[in-house]
């Protein structure tokens, strides 16, 4: 009797507008697979434009999970990721998964100790930022844990309050919860990273700003605005807009920085992927070979 064989997902990763998108559908389309998204800014509705979702053309290609399927007031950590993400890859033979949330990623692949939660602090810490700013909590973080002081955007108030609010509430540093090994896992896993030169990535990450604009970002922006307090807006390309809207910023200036933090998100994520070991890179020319790669992968009966 034929053993059964184990669950696969290819593991689309890579930086901010590098391509992911367009090669999880190729990929997902020779394997006859679904895609899972990895991405968290992408799970919340109202904010497609802003978080560069597929399309509804490009999901009409392949079907895609978890894109917009929960509300902006929501809270959705990574711990909750992979409590839903390993039974949906578990439930098929070979799946697609995208995305450039490296702690989301870690939470599939690796698994994630469980991470301490408690609203009541959570919420002083953001009543904190409101009366006092963000930089006081961000050197209260450097005191309490350095290493994830160095690691997180420290402009990204949801990180850094997180980060805190589990200082706060256990009295150790956050980055100590996650230093547990890997799990093991009940499905195996090929990654494939996208990669490009980094003036074309830049110049991608432009381009994509301007096509934004174009498709409604500001409008989008202004529409979500009154709910700028909430952790699922506190991202790169909203913050600057309320800062525009509220005067703080030129519309100029505004757009200038979204490019900016953009890119230097980018850099982040790269740093984070490349010391991923298992990540078999190409070169973003190179997509036919990936496919190619995944699709024989798949076919074989071990990994």
């Amino acid at each position: 009797m034929e053993p059964m064989r184990r669950a696969k997902a290819v593991v689309v990763v890579g930086p901010t507008a590098v391509g992911k998108t367009a090669w999880g559908i190729e990929i997902a389309r020779a394997l006859g697979a679904e895609v899972l998204n990895a991405d968290s800014r992408q799970f919340y509705r109202d904010i497609p434009i802003g978080t560069a979702q597929p399309t509804p053309e490009e999901q009409a290609e392949v079907p895609h999970h978890f894109v917009g399927h929960l509300e902006l007031e929501e809270l959705y950590s990574a711990g909750d990721f992979q409590r839903d993400a390993v039974p949906w890859v578990m439930a098929r033979p070979v799946s697609v998964v995208v995305g450039g949330s490296g702690l989301y990623l870690q939470a599939l692949l690796d698994g994630l100790d469980e991470v301490p939660r408690d609203l009541a602090i959570r919420e002083a810490l953001n009543a904190e930022i409101q009366e006092h700013g963000l930089p006081k909590l961000v050197e209260e973080l450097g005191q309490k844990d350095p290493v994830t002081a160095r690691r997180i955007d420290a402009s990204n108030p949801q990180r850094v309050v997180r980060a805190l609010e589990v200082c706060r509430a256990t009295g150790r540093p956050f980055s100590e919860f996650h230093r547990g090994g890997a799990s093991e896992r009940p499905f195996d896993a090929l990654v494939i990273g996208i990669e490009r030169p980094r003036e074309e990535l830049y110049a991608r990450i432009g381009a994509r700003v301007a096509a934004m604009v174009a498709e409604g970002f500001e409008e989008e922006a202004r529409r979500v605005w009154p709910r700028k307090a909430l952790n699922s807006l506190q991202t790169v390309g909203y913050r600057e807009w309320f800062a525009h809207f509220e005067g703080e910023l030129t519309r100029d200036e505004a757009l200038t920085w979204i490019a900016t933090r953009t890119r230097q998100f980018a850099k982040r994520q790269m740093t984070w992927f490349r010391r991923m070991p298992q990540v078999e890179w190409f070169g973003a020319e190179d997509l036919n070979a990936a496919v190619e790669r995944a699709r024989l992968w798949a076919q074989s009966s071990a990994s």
